[in-house]
């Protein structure tokens, strides 16, 4: 299950994003004097007393404008404020309450949700200075001094930040849980699936396309494996997305996406593949996510003895991009094969975490090399001097070599077809790092 999530909300320029970098003890946002400088919502993960948050760095909210960047920047802020836990409300001791800190106070206050009210810039070290009791008039009860540069008065934000949550929320994290992002165009049976896998009406199912607004959780438990699948509104040409709730929709289907472990890309086997399933799997792609395509609705395909065959190698082409995934072909309707989706998800999940020893990594680098030597280029060859593997999720090799410009995007492939070769990794991709010797 997911973390609880904590947004970090305010207007243009109060100290968010350092705010945000002091809690997760990292430089992950940009932090400039500039207004407007972060727009989209970033996430990072922090711990305080144990406890396991989820923190929502937002851009600033203009209650009132017209400029689309801001605008934008606003409703992303509110989908921070719609799947939050908790809010911090940042505010500024330099500038005092203004007028938009009020308007952003009032439409927190509408969310219903638990505010914490976060003075920043309280930098100096002493007494409270006397405008820091101005905000008070805000309404949202007892502020909280902090200077986010220094880090003074953090913990005491944090301290008000875990009160408000409730102690399941913390315990309800399980981390034998498969999360799964059911994900593809709309209508091409994403709630059907879910409804079949929970065994019961989970989402509303309808011929129209645009049915599903949010992203539903259903857990599930089959062959002692926790499962969590997230049905998604589906995700459509951005030309086609007028209405300001779809707009919202395609947004929690990326955030849907950014808390999955595995992506199955549901394909609609009567319309077959369009160019919006590439851009879906594209952004499962991008996350770094582990793939399943699933073809829906077989059971209304008029087939012959090699229909599925021609079917499967249509798409590894129109798929190129990710020749790793594999393709199962299913009805929602009827079960068919939802059995055989079971496994694939446990298996590409496995694959996405797979660790494997340096040890063996450089017998495959040694094996490799002598097969195919490195590249050369104005008689300087490449040396590979060794390979390790720094993370999962999805696996991810650094490289470490005397010259980063001759290790070309061809010898990675080469050295990626090698590792899958021996360790399958089915179903993930594989990222790379390049390092040259001396390289922090």
């Amino acid at each position: 299950m997911a973390k609880p999530i904590v947004a970090v909300v305010g207007r243009p320029n109060v100290g968010k994003s350092t705010l945000f970098n002091k809690i997760i003890g990292k430089r992950l946002s940009i932090v400039d004097d500039t207004p407007g400088v972060t727009r989209d919502r970033i996430y990072g993960d922090a711990e305080w007393l144990g406890r396991k948050l989820m923190l929502v760095d937002t851009g600033g909210i203009e209650p009132k404008t017209d400029d689309i960047i801001l605008s934008s920047m606003r409703e992303q802020a509110q989908l921070a404020i719609d799947t939050a836990s908790v809010i911090v409300f940042v505010t500024d001791i330099k500038t005092g309450v203004t007028a938009a800190d009020q308007e952003v106070s009032a439409m927190l206050r509408r969310s219903g949700k638990p505010i914490v009210l976060c003075v920043n810039k309280c930098d100096k070290i002493g007494d409270t200075p006397a405008e820091f009791y101005e905000f008070y008039n805000l309404g949202l009860g007892d502020p909280i001094a902090v200077s986010s540069v220094h880090g003074h008065g953090t913990g005491d934000l944090l301290d008000s930040v875990i009160s408000h949550i409730p102690e399941e929320e913390f315990f309800d994290e399980d981390e034998d849980i498969i999360d799964v992002a059911i994900i593809g165009k709309p209508n091409a049976g994403k709630s059907s699936l879910i409804n079949q896998i929970a065994g019961e009406e989970r989402s509303i199912v309808s011929n129209v396309a645009g049915t599903t607004r949010d992203a539903i959780d259903t857990r599930i438990e089959k062959n002692g494996i926790k499962y969590n699948f997230i049905d998604t509104a589906g995700l459509r040409r951005k030309s086609k997305v007028e209405d300001k709730i779809e707009k919202f929709s395609v947004l929690r289907a990326k955030m849907a996406i950014e808390r999955a472990d595995v992506c199955v890309i549901m394909i609609d086997g009567v319309d077959g593949f369009t160019e919006q399933d590439s851009k879906v799997a594209g952004l499962a792609l991008e996350q770094g996510k582990a793939c399943i395509i699933a073809v829906n609705k077989w059971d209304a395909v008029e087939k012959d003895g090699s229909t599925m065959d021609s079917f499967r190698k249509k798409l590894m082409v129109d798929f190129s991009f990710m020749p790793y995934a594999p393709i199962v072909f299913i009805s929602a309707k009827t079960g068919q094969r939802v059995d055989r989706l079971f496994e694939l998800i446990k298996y590409v999940n496995e694959q996405n975490t797979m660790r494997i020893s340096t040890g063996m990594l450089n017998d495959i680098l040694a094996d490799a090399t002598a097969r195919v030597q490195p590249p050369t280029d104005k008689g300087k060859r490449l040396k590979i001097y060794y390979m390790t593997q720094a993370s999962t999720k999805p696996p991810t090799f650094v490289c470490f070599c005397n010259k980063a410009e001759l290790f070309h995007f061809s010898y990675q492939r080469y050295l990626e077809n090698q590792i899958r070769a021996t360790f399958g990794l089915e179903g993930t991709p594989v990222r790379f790092v390049i390092r040259e010797r001396g390289d922090k």
